[in-house]
């Protein structure tokens, strides 16, 4: 009779446990999606999201993607991913200028989260900012970790609805919203609506490859419609998609909008996304057996973005723009 060496029984042992929870992850994915059906369901899903904590405690007060920093050859540096969060943020007020408001300047954060870069917003840059979400939860947690005296506050609101005067607003941000808009022409006239003349605008958005650049093929089809079921996003706009509809829109007031993609900076998010699980096992086991659920049901649509973005099927656009002063 063989006996099996620990160090190869071990391996075998894990190699079983993998597959076994890559099968299950799998059966918990094609089982439980989250299609979109209308506002309510998106509000839903974040309450969801928020209340069971497993994204804060994995992802920290950011939930969006990170930026890293290209080396000499062309890789991305190594960055702690909660870390390059934070350097997004950065990086965007950078881009579209709004480092260079005036302190005070007002801010509406449309798709606030839990106010992660809201805070930001008002801490280093002294702005007073304003963060929307349609999911009350979102809007009670934001509230919950911003500190006394900062210049930043949260309501429970529709971006296609917003309940803001025209022209209030000296600034506009918006990071990663516009996926769950039904209607992408409305969420920009209502982005524009409340610019200022001579405001800013900044604008993140996970992208489809425009149909001018290429049909999907059968095997994008069936990614693109995973994409789309699981984390209740009713469409999604390409880069130029959404350019027209944000320079077309009655309010733009014949507003310029320069675009850039920013996948190649983005991209280890989603890969960094599943590790911070292993760094941090702790913040999956403390939250008990549903937690753990939770994660291995949310990992094949993490690797489908992974593979999306890698491929070209997916862009991670940023758009800005300043909105023409009045004559």
């Amino acid at each position: 009779m063989t006996v099996l060496s620990w160090p190869l029984a071990a391996s075998i042992g894990a190699g079983a446990l993998g597959c076994l929870a890559v099968a299950l992850s799998a059966r918990l994915w094609l089982k439980r999606r989250r299609r979109y059906e209308s506002s309510a369901s998106v509000a839903d899903a974040y309450d969801r999201w928020t209340n069971d904590q497993l994204l804060e405690r994995l992802w920290g007060d950011h939930i969006h993607l990170g930026f890293y920093r290209q080396s000499g050859s062309g890789r991305s540096h190594h960055q702690d991913f909660r870390v390059a969060k934070e350097t997004f943020v950065h990086e965007l007020a950078r881009w579209s200028g709004l480092d260079q408001l005036p302190r005070g300047s007002t801010v509406l954060d449309v798709g606030c989260g839990i106010g992660g870069s809201a805070r930001i917003l008002a801490r280093d840059y002294g702005l007073n900012v304003l963060g929307i979400s349609i999911s009350p939860a979102q809007i009670a947690r934001a509230t919950a970790l911003t500190p006394a005296g900062l210049s930043c506050r949260f309501a429970v609101m529709d971006a296609l609805a917003l309940e803001i005067a025209d022209a209030s607003v000296d600034a506009v941000w918006s990071v990663e919203a516009c996926p769950h808009m039904p209607d992408k022409q409305r969420y920009a006239d209502e982005l524009l609506r409340v610019l200022k003349p001579g405001g800013l605008l900044a604008v993140a958005d996970w992208n489809r490859r425009d149909p001018a650049d290429g049909a999907m093929d059968r095997r994008e089809r069936w990614v693109m419609r995973q994409l789309l079921e699981q984390w209740a996003h009713p469409e999604f706009a390409s880069i130029r998609g959404l350019q027209k509809h944000l320079e077309q829109s009655q309010q733009a007031g014949g507003m310029t909008i320069e675009t850039g993609d920013w996948t190649s900076a983005t991209l280890p998010s989603w890969i960094e996304s599943i590790f911070e699980g292993v760094r941090r096992p702790g913040a999956i086991l403390g939250l008990g057996p549903a937690a753990v659920l939770q994660g291995l049901r949310e990992t094949p649509t993490i690797l489908l973005m992974r593979w999306a973005f890698a491929t070209g099927l997916m862009q991670f656009g940023v758009f800005r723009g300043r909105k023409p002063s009045q004559a």
